[in-house]
């Protein structure tokens, strides 16, 4: 059951709708619920996800979870609380997005024992945001085991190193600076690769690697890593709070443009060394005043995704090391490549990306999503009863369009080969195409839990 049919709540029934999931998606919105009701296969109820007579109609008491995600926080978790009362076994999750309700996730359960889990996709950003910055060039970046192994999404450039090499001579031409590619994004459509397969110019390469080996990898793609000197940060909204926090903590010399003069007396008491400038983003003028083409990365973090995009065109246009874009719209993301601006990070992707991880069946310890929701990545516990634990890879039979991608055993990192034997209580991490994603989930469900 879902409350609130804005992008994320859309977003989420249409996932959960391609895996013939049942779902039932509640607003008080007409407009909205049309919007879901003639694109997806889903029930739809007009009304507040707050009201016991609605959550009964939709069905509560036979719901296994439900997702408050409208664009309130109070109306999220007033929801969480009238669900509870109405139905104590459904699992409830709520979106929270305000700073405040920071320390209210820390005791929730002292004086919110209805809420099993909250969602601040705001900080999510904000992590992905310093992946980003950390690994030069990438345009995704996820992280398993405590950050240990990473996923990483680079594009291949004319020239390259990589241009034409067929995946299975990676290994033997690069010896321990190769890596197992998970997944190649052509022409806009992710592929799960075979070993025949060769790596060309304009390619998006995903492959996994341990953190500590990253920067022979990156050499391969031509790049270096470097220290994070100076930053921009355009619109001092809440991201933009945490961001330039994060920022200061790191000693990157930060700044922040913010167009509200009231929010710009805000931000100046707020920060610590950051410094506050009054003015628009767009402002030619004031980008070069600020000496733009000195800045390492230009982060635009508006309200306004069309004015974030010309911000960061404009910033790359005048020299600036690199450019992270916020956007909202799904729409836009296939369109961000065509313009230049590869490296985009969204709060709703974000949410949908949290969420998945306590939908998903199986042990699953995160659910991370890549380029626009066509691949997910899969962490999830092997457990002893698991068909796939104590026989070599190569005669464990995956579906069709996944591939095994890593293993965590203890303090140890794993990138699998055929020859690999998957033990007891490993994590294992699935990279899997959107439409194998429901395969995925019943082998967890079957095979990696006890019953």
């Amino acid at each position: 059951m879902i409350v609130g049919a804005g992008e994320v709540g859309f977003h989420i029934a249409s996932r959960l709708s391609h895996e013939n999931k049942d779902v039932v998606v509640i607003d008080r919105d007409e407009a909205a619920l049309r919007r879901v009701s003639e694109n997806l296969d889903v029930q739809v109820i007009r009304g507040s996800g707050s009201s016991p007579s609605t959550l009964n109609e939709a069905g509560i008491k036979a719901a296994s979870i439900m997702l408050a995600v409208t664009d309130s926080d109070e109306a999220n978790l007033v929801a969480c609380l009238v669900a509870n009362i109405v139905s104590p076994t459904t699992k409830k999750l709520a979106r929270i997005r305000h700073a405040d309700y920071d320390s209210y996730h820390d005791h929730f359960r002292e004086f919110a024992p209805h809420i099993d889990t909250i969602i601040n996709p705001e900080i999510e950003v904000v992590k992905t945001i310093e992946r980003l910055i950390e690994v030069p060039g990438a345009l995704d970046v996820a992280e398993f085991a405590d950050g240990r192994l990473q996923l990483i999404g680079m594009r291949i450039e004319k020239g390259n190193m990589l241009n034409g090499l067929k995946l299975m001579d990676f290994g033997s031409r690069f010896g321990e600076k190769a890596s197992l590619v998970a997944g190649v994004v052509r022409n806009e459509q992710m592929i799960v690769p075979r070993g025949s397969d060769r790596m060309m110019a304009g390619d998006i390469v995903y492959f996994i690697s341990e953190k500590n080996k990253l920067s022979g990898l990156l050499s391969l793609f031509g790049k270096e890593p470097r220290a994070l000197k100076r930053a921009l940060i355009v619109g001092g909204g809440r991201i933009g709070i945490r961001l330039a926090h994060l920022l200061e903590s790191r000693s990157v010399h930060t700044k922040i443009i913010e167009r509200d003069q009231a929010k710009c007396r805000y931000l100046a008491d707020k920060m610590n060394k950051t410094v506050v400038l009054h003015g628009d983003g767009s402002d030619q003028s004031l980008l070069l005043e600020e000496n733009i083409q000195d800045i390492d990365v230009v982060v635009t973090l508006t309200n306004d995704e069309e004015t974030n995009i010309l911000v960061s065109l404009l910033a790359k246009r005048l020299g600036a090391g690199n450019t992270i874009t916020k956007i909202g719209k799904f729409g836009y993301f296939p369109l961000m490549g065509t313009i230049g601006l590869e490296q985009v990070v969204s709060p709703r992707l974000s949410a949908i990306d949290s969420i998945l991880q306590h939908i998903r069946k199986g042990k699953v310890l995160s659910a991370i999503s890549l380029h626009g929701e066509q691949a997910e990545v899969i962490e999830a516990l092997a457990l002893p009863t698991s068909e796939i634990v104590g026989k070599p890879l190569m005669k464990v039979s995956f579906p069709k369009g996944s591939l095994l991608i890593g293993i965590v055993r203890q303090d140890a990192v794993i990138i699998p080969s055929g020859k690999t034997v998957i033990e007891p209580d490993d994590r294992v991490i699935i990279f899997a195409l959107r439409e194998v994603v429901p395969k995925i989930e019943k082998l967890l469900t079957v095979k990696l839990e006890f019953f």
